[in-house]
This record gives structure tokens, C-alpha cells and sequence, in this order.
């Protein structure tokens, strides 16, 4: 189980403890070495930081982690959504979570961990439309014309179906308007490409 806290209540808590002004922005960037976007982020509740950075906030201000946050348990079977896969990050890692949705427990039956990503951009249209949030089963591995997300070369991940044949695999975008990428059996072990899930469902606001 994870300790989360509310974005609402983290924001004013820490809007609180912070003029909000220019000056105290700066000092808390220059002292914590926090990025200036990301700090502005948590006092408009955009995004929320993880623990140990809440712990970071908490021990600056001299406070207790508690005072920042509302603390409640996280059901196993809600995922975190993203907004997309930062370069060589492992998903577990990654703190700028933009919502959450909930699975079905027979979803996690066999130890299954998943995450949502929110897709953005029409390379896979017309099956998947911009702002759909897919639900992704964590997985190194997937079966030939499976719908993916990709992690390329050490660039952001890309969602791609995945088409396998013996000399490598190709990464093709549903929208014919994109250009359909094939990577050789050396490729996929020297740059590297590397399968970090797959597409099991699509959730879409109408």
C-alpha cells in the first residue's frame, strides 16, 4: 500500500507555509534544487511530489510530513495516470501523476501491475483518439500486433502497435499519415527498444 496526498490539500498547506511570492519560489529552487516549473506545479496543484520530496518540503520548513499532507491509502487496484513516459525513468519512479483511475480486481489477478497514460497526439487514430486514457499491463515483452507503449533509444516512450517477424520488429502508427518504423534484431539490442507495456483497455470522456 502507498501514502498519497490530496493535490488540493497539499497546495494550500504549502501555499501556507510560502508567501507565494517570486523571492520564496527562488530561495526553495536555489536551496532544494527543485525545477522552478515543478515547484509552481505543487502550489497550483497541478502535480503532486512524491514522498521522499515531501519529506525534503517538511524537514525545510521545519514541520512535520503530515502538516503538508492528508494522508489516506491507496486501494490496490487504482493506477496512476500519466502524461506521458519520461526517457529512461523507470514507471515506478515517476512523480508528476495527473489522475488516477481504478481497474477491476480481476485485472490484477497473477501479480499484474498496470498504469494508465493519457494519450496525446492522433499517431494512432483512428482507434485511439487524443486525450484517451489508456489502461497499460506492465510487461517487457508482447505478443506480435499488440498495441504498446515503447521506449525507444532512450527517447520518450512511444505507443506504437507492435508488429514481430524473425529479422526484428516494426512500430506502426495507425494513422497512415505517420511513417511505420522497422528496427533489426542488432537495433533492438544496441539501441536498446524496450516493450514497457501493454495496451489492455481504453477509457474515453465523451
Amino acid at each position: 500500500m502507498s501514502e498519497l496526498g490530496n493535490k488540493e490539500i497539499f497546495s494550500k498547506n504549502l501555499q501556507y507555509y510560502m508567501s507565494i511570492n517570486n523571492k520564496d519560489r527562488y530561495d526553495l529552487v536555489k536551496d532544494l534544487k527543485f525545477p522552478y516549473s515543478t515547484v509552481t506545479d505543487w502550489i497550483n496543484g497541478n502535480s503532486y511530489p512524491n514522498i521522499g520530496r515531501i519529506e525534503i518540503l517538511a524537514n525545510y520548513f521545519n514541520i512535520e510530513k503530515s502538516d503538508l499532507i492528508e494522508k489516506r491509502t491507496l486501494k490496490k487496484n487504482r493506477i496512476p495516470v500519466l502524461g506521458k513516459i519520461p526517457a529512461g525513468i523507470p514507471i515506478e519512479m515517476i512523480e508528476e501523476v495527473i489522475d488516477y483511475e481504478e481497474i477491476s480486481e480481476e485485472m490484477l489477478k497473477g501479480d499484474k501491475e498496470y498504469f494508465g497514460l493519457k494519450v496525446s497526439g492522433d499517431s494512432m487514430t483512428p482507434k485511439y483518439l487524443d486525450g484517451d486514457v489508456l489502461i497499460v499491463q506492465k510487461t517487457n515483452d508482447c505478443e506480435s500486433g499488440q498495441d504498446c507503449i515503447v521506449m525507444v533509444n532512450g527517447d520518450d516512450g512511444t505507443f506504437k502497435r507492435v508488429i514481430k517477424n524473425k529479422d526484428g520488429i516494426i512500430l506502426q502508427p495507425l494513422n497512415p499519415n505517420y511513417e511505420i518504423k522497422f528496427y533489426s534484431n542488432d537495433e533492438i539490442e544496441k539501441l536498446p527498444i524496450k516493450i514497457l507495456g501493454v495496451v489492455k483497455e481504453i477509457r474515453r470522456t465523451v
